[in-house]
C-alpha cells in the first residue's frame, strides 16, 4: 500500500501528459512525477495522489543523474514554467518533440501507419524569441528559500512583481530580471519598467485578479529578429499620459535608438490578458517590422507573429513544401493573422484568401500584401465557427484547392472542421502547435474515409522547452 507524502525511488522511463515524467515502480505500479527530471534519471519523489492503476507525485531529488541531462543556465529553472527542459541536451529535446507527435497521432488521432520525420532543429537555442509577455501581479511569487524570511526582511517587496507566472499560479508572478530566451534590449525594457513602476507604486498599482483594481497588467516587448526593430507596450488598465511619456523618456534614455516605438494599450477586461482595447502611441508609429523570408510584414501590439523569427522562415518553406502548390491552385490560409504564410504562398498559386477573427491582424495583413505589391490575396475577418457566413463570398473567390489552417492550441472548432470537409479541398496543410490537438482534428478529417494523412513534420520553433510545432499533410481520398 501507498501513502500520500510517502518518498519513493524510481527511474523515469517515458514522458508523460502535460510535461509529467513516467516511471515504473519495482512492484509494477506506474508512477507520474511532476518536476525537473529527465528520462533515464533515478529520482526521489514524493506521492500526493494514489489511485488504483497509478501514483502521482512531486520531483524531490536527484539520485542518479541521466546520460542527457545538463546543468541549466538558469537561475530561476524550476521555478518559471518556461524553460521546462534546459535540463535536457538538445539531441533528447528533439528526440522527445518528435515523440510527442508520434504518440498523439498514434494514441489520440488513431493513426498506425504515419511516421513523422525527426524533429526540425532550430539554428539558436537561446536568445531567439522575438516577443514576450511579462506579467505584473500584486502578490510575489516566493522562492523555497524566502518562505521562512519575514516579510520585512526580505530584499524585494511582496506586493509586487514583474516577470513570468509559476505554473498553474496565476495570482503571483516570479519576479525576474532577465530571461535566457529574450534579447537584452528585452531585458533592459524589463528592468527600466520594474524600476519606474515601483517608484510610482501609489499612481500605478498593480491591477488585482481577486478586487479587479488597479492599473498595471503587463509588459510586452518585441523586436523585429531580421530588422532588430524594437517595441515595448505597456498593458494598463487606463491611460495616464504624463506617466507614460515619463516611462517612455525612461526608454528613450536606456534604449537609445534602439526604442523603435512605445505602446501603451488599455483594456477594461477581467482578465489577465495581455490584448488592448485601445493604443496610445507615445513614441514611433505604434508599429514594427520583421522579415520572413522576401517578405517584410507589419506587426503591431495585438497581431499575431511566430515568435521565433529565425525558425519560422524554415517552418513556412516546410508549409510550402507540404503544400506542394501549383500554379493553378486556389489557396485559402486560415487563421492567417498578419498574412506571413499567405504571402509566402502567393508566388506559388493563384491566388489566397486569408481569414482572420483579430481585426487589427486583418488590417495587418491588407497593409503588407499592398506594401509588397501582392495583388492575389485578399483578406476577411470572421471567427471561422462562423464560417458558413460567408459562402457566397467562397464561391465567389473560387472552391480552394488546398487549405492551410494554422489555428490556436485549442484546435479548430468542430463547426469549422465540418465545413471544411463539405469544402473538400484537395490538400489541407494542418499546421500545429499542439500535437493533441492536431490528432484530434486530424481524426476528424479522416474519420470517414475522406481524407488520410501522408505526411507529418514536426519543427523545434521553442528550444528550452516542451513545445512543438508540427506540419501535417491531408490529402482527400477520392
Amino acid at each position: 500500500m501507498y501513502t500520500k507524502q510517502q518518498i519513493v525511488e524510481v527511474e523515469i522511463l517515458d514522458l508523460g501528459d502535460k510535461n509529467q515524467c513516467y516511471g515504473r515502480l519495482d512492484d509494477g505500479i506506474s508512477i507520474f512525477v511532476q518536476g525537473p527530471a529527465a528520462v533515464g534519471d533515478v529520482v526521489t519523489a514524493e506521492i500526493f495522489k494514489v489511485k488504483k492503476k497509478y501514483l502521482a507525485a512531486n520531483y524531490r531529488g536527484l539520485v542518479k543523474p541521466s546520460p542527457h541531462r545538463i546543468d541549466p543556465i538558469c537561475p530561476y529553472f524550476g521555478l518559471c514554467g518556461g524553460c521546462k527542459w534546459q535540463h535536457m541536451d538538445y539531441a533528447e529535446q528533439l528526440r522527445l518533440k518528435r515523440k510527442q507527435v508520434q504518440d498523439a497521432l498514434e494514441h489520440i488521432g488513431g493513426f498506425k501507419d504515419v511516421e513523422c520525420e525527426p524533429c526540425m532543429p532550430a539554428p539558436e537555442l537561446f536568445g531567439y524569441r522575438n516577443k514576450m509577455d511579462f506579467s505584473f501581479t500584486d502578490l510575489r511569487y516566493l522562492t523555497p528559500e524566502e518562505a521562512d524570511i519575514p516579510a520585512d526582511q526580505l530584499k524585494k517587496p511582496i506586493d509586487f512583481a514583474l516577470g513570468f507566472h509559476a505554473p498553474g499560479c496565476y495570482s503571483k508572478s516570479i519576479d525576474i530580471d532577465h530571461c535566457d530566451l529574450s534579447p537584452e534590449e528585452m531585458v533592459m525594457a524589463l528592468n527600466t519598467t520594474r524600476a519606474f513602476c515601483l517608484r510610482h507604486k501609489e499612481e500605478l498599482p498593480v491591477y488585482s485578479t481577486f478586487s479587479h483594481t488597479g492599473e498595471l497588467r503587463n509588459l510586452v516587448v518585441r523586436k523585429g529578429g531580421n530588422t532588430g526593430e524594437f517595441m515595448v507596450n505597456l498593458v494598463t488598465t487606463t491611460h495616464h499620459p504624463k506617466l507614460m511619456q515619463e516611462l517612455c523618456d525612461d526608454l528613450k534614455s536606456v534604449l537609445g535608438d534602439r526604442l523603435t516605438t512605445f505602446v501603451n494599450s488599455t483594456t477594461s477586461a477581467k482578465n489577465t490578458v495581455a490584448f488592448g482595447e485601445q493604443e496610445h502611441v507615445l513614441h514611433g508609429d505604434g508599429v514594427i517590422t520583421d522579415r520572413l523570408g522576401d517578405y517584410t510584414y507589419r506587426i503591431s501590439a495585438n497581431s499575431f507573429f511566430q515568435t521565433n523569427t529565425a525558425q519560422a522562415e524554415k517552418l513556412y518553406f516546410q508549409i510550402l513544401e507540404s503544400a506542394r502548390l501549383k500554379p493553378t491552385d486556389i489557396v485559402y490560409d486560415l487563421f492567417c493573422g498578419t498574412g506571413s504564410i499567405a504571402l509566402f504562398a502567393s508566388g506559388h498559386c493563384q491566388k489566397v484568401l486569408g481569414v482572420e477573427v483579430v481585426e487589427s491582424s486583418v488590417r495587418d495583413a491588407r497593409e503588407n500584401a499592398v506594401r509588397h505589391g501582392v495583388g492575389n490575396c485578399e483578406f476577411i475577418q470572421l471567427d471561422l465557427k462562423d464560417i458558413k457566413q460567408i459562402e457566397q463570398e467562397m464561391r465567389d473567390f473560387g472552391q480552394p484547392d488546398v487549405v492551410i489552417t494554422d489555428p490556436p492550441r485549442a484546435g479548430m472548432n468542430p463547426k469549422a472542421v465540418k465545413t471544411l470537409l463539405d469544402i473538400a479541398p484537395a490538400t489541407i496543410v494542418y499546421v500545429s502547435c499542439n500535437p493533441a490537438s492536431l490528432a484530434r482534428d486530424g481524426q476528424m478529417f479522416c474519420e470517414e474515409g475522406k481524407y488520410r494523412l501522408v505526411h507529418c513534420q514536426p519543427v523545434d520553433m521553442f528550444p528550452q522547452t516542451n513545445h512543438v510545432e508540427s506540419v501535417a499533410r491531408f490529402e482527400r481520398v477520392d
